[in-house]
């Protein structure tokens, strides 16, 4: 490891829970207890079928500069004009990391599907080829490379919570690797800590709370408190940007894609809140229920955009919404809250839903779990 990530990682873990106490209470009181995710991770894989598959090849792990182009270069304030120039560079530039995300994601769930130990061991030769290589670690970077970073790590962080916690004991006979891992994961989680302490308080919109996923994540693999209290800090500055109709005011300020953006919001969200009431601190509470003030003006959105197009006088962009998928985070609110019978019905008609930013198979995780009282 970097001297410079090891020591990083030492001041991170010495003080950012007293950071986090100073400024609004750290739950140290409840550091002799493990955390954990919620229920659906411990899934066990099915028996054994189907031939035992080969390995695909490792994406070549990214250890450059994190600099990249934004799919809006060029757009004013509100950021919602593509620049179909600079997000074919992007895709181009990141299609290593994406093809990681992506990959690692499907390999845990194949694994999980059909039992063949293949599967789990060819998401840990990826990972640890990542880890090894010091990937995305990098110092240098802008604001659309801290974001890659984040997200990466929300998504393999997501992908690896099902492997370390699964009843089949995945990662058995692997503990060299799983060690190599989650050292890695650990030193990306506290480089994202850095990263978006760094934001100011003003602009801590939807990657904000990114971020505060991908550090929840984190926190509950290696079981350090410090990242969960961070997190859960996060998500409480997003639910009191939460307004008394239910909406984001930065995200709205993104005027044709306010809708897209306050969805894009959700997943992320409702996550931590999932992930934070496995461990005993139930968060739905925040800022007069925001959360599901959020969720309800987020569902009446979709029924009818123009509420969208009153409140920021912009006509909505659709073709974000168009992917069933992107509304997987309808699988941790039904397990959070009591859904209506429309939003339960709409649910179960998209089933399966799956995003591989929260870790693959949102249904598989969630679905059948009773709201929380």
């Amino acid at each position: 490891m970097k001297l410079a990530h090891r020591t990083l990682a030492v001041l991170l873990r010495g003080g950012l829970c007293l950071a986090v106490l100073l400024a609004q209470g750290c739950s140290w009181e409840r550091a002799g207890v493990t955390l954990v995710p919620p229920a659906g991770y411990l899934r066990s894989a099915a028996a054994p079928q189907g031939k035992v598959p080969s390995c695909p090849p490792v994406p070549p792990p990214y250890t450059g500069e994190l600099y990249f182009p934004s799919k809006y270069a060029g757009s004013d304030a509100a950021r919602d004009k593509i620049n179909s120039e600079a997000a074919a560079r992007y895709a181009q530039l990141t299609d290593d990391v994406r093809q990681l995300e992506n990959g690692s994601s499907r390999l845990v769930g194949r694994y999980l599907e059909t039992g063949q130990q293949a599967y789990a061991d060819c998401a840990l030769t990826w990972l640890d080829t990542w880890a090894e290589a010091e990937a995305l670690l990098s110092e240098r970077y802008n604001h659309t490379g801290k974001s890659v970073r984040k997200w990466a790590l929300g998504s393999v962080a997501g992908a690896y919570l099902r492997l370390k916690f699964s009843r089949s004991q995945p990662l058995a006979g692997h503990a060299e690797r799983a060690e190599r891992i989650e050292a890695w994961l650990g030193e990306l989680a506290d480089q994202v800590v850095v990263d978006w302490n760094a934001q100011p308080l003003e602009r801590r919109n939807n990657h904000q709370y990114w971020a505060a996923w991908s550090v929840m994540a984190t926190a509950v693999v290696l079981d350090r408190r410090d990242l969960f209290d961070w997190a859960v800090e996060q998500y409480r500055h997003g639910m009191q940007q939460v307004d008394g109709e239910g909406y984001l005011p930065l995200e709205l300020s993104r005027q044709t894609r306010a809708l897209a953006y306050h969805n894009y919001s959700m997943g992320p969200l409702l996550m931590i809140a999932a992930f934070a009431k496995a461990n005993g601190l139930d968060l739905r509470g925040e800022n007069d229920g925001a959360l599901q003030r959020l969720a309800l003006r987020m569902q009446a959105g979709l029924r009818e955009p123009k509420t969208f197009q009153e409140k920021t006088g912009y006509p909505q962009t659709l073709e974000d919404l168009q992917d069933s998928n992107r509304f997987a985070w309808l699988e941790p609110y039904c397990a959070l809250y009591p859904c209506s019978e429309s939003t339960d019905a709409w649910r179960r008609s998209i089933e399966p839903l799956s995003t591989y930013r929260l870790g693959g198979d949102m249904t598989q995780l969630f679905s059948g779990q009773l709201p929380r009282k």
